[in-house]
């Protein structure tokens, strides 16, 4: 089984595990399962072992946070000698001639960086397709892996690698770690800053996938250069609300996701917290905040692509995103924020399903037409959105199974300030109800 990234590092510090054999090992799971799984974009084979070896020379090894451990970046993120595509085929593929700043920090952490990992056009879908080929799911492949950060979310859950860069403007962590059935972590507004960056309205941040919370508490630390978050300790008596009501649609659930709310419900109240129904006053203006926020943040992006290059789905939400760029108001995020701030007046945290239906199917959806992705789109990520709107914390947990194979996964949702408590508490629920880390588990 491949090892954690806690425990690859530890084992790289103590000059235990040599870097360049953990990368070469990364790199042949890849080689061996990627042409099924379709994880990566791009394989960078003999930069990341060059990368390596020079991680083992470091003076400051036994310093690393991520010593020697290979990570995927999602396909968004400046890289130098690489160029981010954005999953599509009509931006500038001229390579960058220096590292933006999250493959800077992972370097500095120590990470290996083995390469870039498949997304929808513009991150704009929840499946990860292309013209290249589909990131599917490794609990079962004729299901999406999700997106956008699908292909960070098939890598980390196939094992190819421990784990996994990616970004959240609608859910795009926490959907395809639900789906996948690993740890992904949305972080509060402002906690990972990166200068220059405001995605989608504010919407977007960048944040953990792996298949441990302890991993994800490392990789955490390191993109918000706040290493205390690294350590995992007890958590606080938590007020735990529990609720299953799909925001405004009140869309009937499949009952395995219904059950790992109760699950989680039941293993919080066993570890000591107050657990008890509740959910916030959701309202039509957030959602259609939200949803203006998606379309008019991808037009915003697209001035730097070829319009007549990119998807026919792709152009037409850009179109769309221009007529509506004039409408999105602060106001509509600040009245959802009021609400948020009332219902966590009386809660610390709130535990939702992560995902309202089954994934989408593993197919070549960019080719199909605008309203046909849209659809599933909406009717899969209701639980997600309104958390980038309000800024707040939330990640997805494992907990369950689904009689399809797919994980039942919870969302636990925290105010501003609150990544320590979702990652102890999320500590606690792994102690008491441990999931299968890869399909090699």
């Amino acid at each position: 089984m491949v090892k954690t990234a806690v425990e690859i590092a530890a084992a790289v510090r103590a000059k235990e595990l040599d870097p360049v054999e953990v990368t070469r090992e990364a790199l042949a799971r890849i080689e061996a399962a990627d042409g099924v799984v379709g994880a990566f974009r791009r394989v960078r084979v003999e930069e990341a072992l060059a990368e390596a070896a020079t991680v083992a020379e470091r003076a400051d090894l036994a310093d690393l946070p991520l010593a020697g451990v290979p990570v995927a970046v999602k396909d968004v993120a400046p890289i130098e000698g690489e160029y981010a595509s954005w999953g599509s085929r009509a931006g500038s593929s001229t390579p960058s001639t220096e590292d933006g700043e999250i493959a800077r920090r992972l370097r500095a952490a120590g990470a290996v960086i083995v390469g870039l990992t498949r997304v929808p056009e513009l991150c704009i879908w929840p499946s990860s397709d292309d013209p290249d080929g589909t990131a599917r799911n490794p609990r079962n492949p004729s299901y999406a892996a999700g997106g956008s950060s699908g292909g960070s979310a098939a890598a980390v859950a196939a094992g190819l690698v421990p784990i996994a860069h990616g970004t959240d403007g609608l859910g795009s962590i926490r959907l395809p770690s639900a789906m996948c059935g690993i740890v992904g972590l949305k972080p509060g507004k402002g906690v990972v800053r990166i200068p220059g960056e405001d995605g989608w309205f504010g919407l977007s941040t960048h944040g953990p996938m792996t298949t441990t919370v302890a991993d994800a508490a490392v990789l955490m630390s390191v993109l918000a250069e706040q290493p205390g978050l690294a350590d995992l300790t007890e958590p606080k008596r938590s007020r735990i609300a529990l609720s299953t009501q799909v925001p405004l649609t009140r869309a009937p659930l499949p009952r395995a996701f219904r059950q790992a709310v109760t699950r989680a419900g039941e293993l919080f109240r066993e570890a000591g917290h107050t657990v008890a129904p509740g959910t916030p006053r959701y309202n039509a203006g957030a959602i259609g905040g939200l949803l203006a926020r998606w379309v008019a943040g991808p037009a915003e992006q697209a001035a730097e692509f070829d319009l007549g290059a990119l998807q026919p789905r792709t152009r037409t939400h850009v179109r769309l995103g221009r007529l509506v760029a004039k409408r999105v108001r602060e106001t509509t995020r600040e009245r959802w924020l009021e609400r948020a701030e009332e219902f966590f007046a009386d809660h610390d945290v709130l535990v939702t399903p992560m995902i309202a239906t089954l994934p989408l199917k593993a197919r070549t959806w960019h080719e199909s037409r605008w309203i046909a992705n849209v659809l599933p789109s909406v009717r899969v990520a209701g639980f997600a959105g309104l958390w980038n709107l309000a800024g707040y914390p939330a990640m997805s947990v494992p907990i369950g199974v689904h009689p399809s194979g797919i994980p039942a996964c919870v969302q636990l949702v925290a105010a501003p300030g609150g990544e320590a408590l979702l990652l102890s508490l999320a500590a606690q629920l792994e102690a008491a109800n441990p999931w299968p880390r890869t399909t090699a588990s």
